[in-house]
């Protein structure tokens, strides 16, 4: 079976986020005065093949051990039928 993995990495709270904080300042001088707590993130899209455990298995060890850094980033992710 192929599968879908979205994986979506973002900042812990507590780690602050200089892109974020300057995506909000531009967003603010565009005139977006209503938008506030910008964070940036990463999203990651990949096609696996085998049965859906081991696949699991596999897209959970990437998504925590390669994609992430454990200290400062919280992540999740998804498995859909491709």
């Amino acid at each position: 079976m192929t599968y879908r993995a979205k994986i979506y990495v973002t900042l812990k709270p507590s780690i602050l986020d200089p892109q974020g904080r300057t995506v909000e300042r531009a967003l603010s001088h565009l005139e977006h005065q209503n938008v506030e707590g910008v964070r940036i993130g990463k999203y990651v899209e990949m096609t696996l093949s085998g049965e859906r455990g081991d696949v699991e298995a596999q897209v959970q060890q990437i998504a925590e051990t390669v994609l992430s850094n454990p200290v400062m980033e919280n992540v999740r992710w998804e498995l859909t039928e491709a």
